[in-house]
This record gives C-alpha cells, structure tokens and sequence, in this order.
C-alpha cells in the first residue's frame, strides 16, 4: 500500500457536557446517530442505509468521490436537505437521543443547535459586528446591550478577534477570504451550536487561510461535536479522530482516522486512498 498522510497526534477534550430529559435520562450533548438513513430525490436514492455515530467532542470526517452522498448526509442532520422539492427519507437521525424528524422538532431551533458552514464563505453585505450578531438578535435569543459579549465570544473561538476587534464596523465582505470563512464560523458560533457541520470549508482557501481553518477545527472540537466533508485526504488526516468512507451513496468504512488510513479493511478504501480511484 502507498504511504498514507499521517494523522496529527490526539488533544485531549474537555470533558462532554450533559443534560438530562424530561425522563431522567442523561444524554451527552452533542451525540449524532444515524440508523439505516436512505434518502431520495425523487426517483433518485442517493443514500442507502447509512448507519454511523458522530461522539462529541471529536470531528469525524466524512471522504469519498464527488457525488457518493456526503453532502446530501451532512445536510440531513440539520434538515436542510428536505427544503428540496420531492425528497423523502427512511431510517433515523437522532440528535441527543431524540429523531431530528420527530413532529415536536423546530427546525429553526435544530438548526441553531446543528450549525452550518458552507463550502464558500457566505458573509452577509453587513459589518463585521452585526454578521455574527444577525443570529441571536432576529430570533431574539439576546438583548441588544448582550450583544457585544456574545459578538466578541463568538469571534474569540473563531479565531479571528484580535483581526478585527478594530473594524467591525466594516463589511464583513471586506474581509479576507480566509477572515471570511472564520467569520461565517462565528456567525454559527454565536447561535452556541452544540454540534458544527462544515462542508469542505477550506475548498475556496489557499494553504495559509486552510491552515488556521484546520488548527481552528482542533481546537473548536474541545467543545463541540464537528462534522466535516472533505475531498482532501490530507486534511481528513490531520484534523479527525474519525472518517467515514462514502461511495456510490453508502458508507463502505468506518473506524478511527488512524485505521482507515493505515489498514483500511475494505479494498474500496484503499484504492480511494491511495489514488487509484476518485
């Protein structure tokens, strides 16, 4: 086999947090599990049985060819992917323990508590300030003299504060375009997500703005459960503890990053690893 990336070594995680249910049960904050989740678009079945956990406080990557499912997966765990016409779905994705698809499930309120970040950062035309604001003050989650803690927080754990406590009131389209994918990371932040979806948010970057996004990865996983697809192998290596493989929409492998990557079991993974497809 040909020499696979070397993963980058483990940090060692806060410790995850919980809460307990109406029932008395405790859950970890943070836990994703999907069970035999298919899904269609129309006549079209792009997943089939996918069946995966995603733990807290860790960054599970999901790799595969372009078309196999990973993004259609990552935008079902925050019901994104139903605002398409004629899609439906079978099987379960339960968030802490509860359906994602259950009737007393807001979607908006899922989608607070399951951010997204996008393969282009997507700043709105506002300041700095009132992009990562936008959040909590539209849906009232925060009085307005609140605010500035809650901006400041958020651009703390991106990573980006000391860049722009200076200009915030500048367009946050004024930004670089690695400044602008760390503020779409704190615009999600300040909504206090408990779990980051991020769908190849390094694409659009150069290696030095791909870099912080990486080292900003690892570090936000001491806090929140991350999820993230990726076509680069490399990345997938250094910033997961776990990875998925994906091909032809079904997950052929899951395992700890430093197994897929190092003894694959399914000789699918290792072609797609080592180059010989995708």
């Amino acid at each position: 086999m040909s020499a696979a990336p070397k993963p980058r070594p483990a940090i060692v995680p806060a410790p995850p947090r919980t809460r307990v249910t109406p029932g008395g049960t405790v859950r970890v904050i943070g836990t994703l599990l999907a069970t035999n989740y298919s899904f269609w678009y129309g006549p079209n079945q792009a997943l089939h049985d996918i069946t995966v956990e995603a733990k807290p406080n860790a960054v599970t990557a999901l790799i595969g060819p372009s078309g196999c499912g990973k993004s259609t997966f990552l935008r079902s765990i925050n019901r994104l992917q139903e605002l398409s016409p004629r899609t439906r779905h079978t099987g379960d994705i339960a968030f802490d323990g509860e359906s994602v698809f259950a009737r007393s499930v807001d979607p908006v309120e899922l989608r607070r508590r399951i951010g997204m970040v996008f393969q282009r950062p997507n700043p709105f035309p506002k300041s700095v300030f009132d992009n990562v604001a936008y959040g909590p003050r539209v849906t009232g989650a925060a009085r307005e003299r609140d605010l500035p803690r809650i901006v400041e927080r958020a651009l703390t754990h991106a990573a980006l504060w000391d860049e722009v406590k200076d200009r915030l009131d500048d367009l946050g389209t004024s930004l670089s375009g690695g400044q602008q994918q760390r503020l779409c990371i704190a615009r999600a932040l300040a909504h206090e997500p408990e779990v980051l979806l991020m769908d190849e948010p390094c694409s659009a970057l150069d290696p030095i703005a791909t870099q912080k996004i990486e080292e900003l990865i690892v570090d936000l996983k001491r806090e929140y459960t991350i999820v993230l697809v990726t076509h680069n192998m490399q990345q997938a290596a250094r910033v997961s503890d776990y990875t998925g493989f994906f091909f032809l929409g079904r997950l052929v492998e899951f395992g700890t990053t430093q197994q897929i990557f190092t003894s694959p079991r399914d000789e699918r993974t290792e072609a797609y690893i080592t180059g010989r497809f995708g």
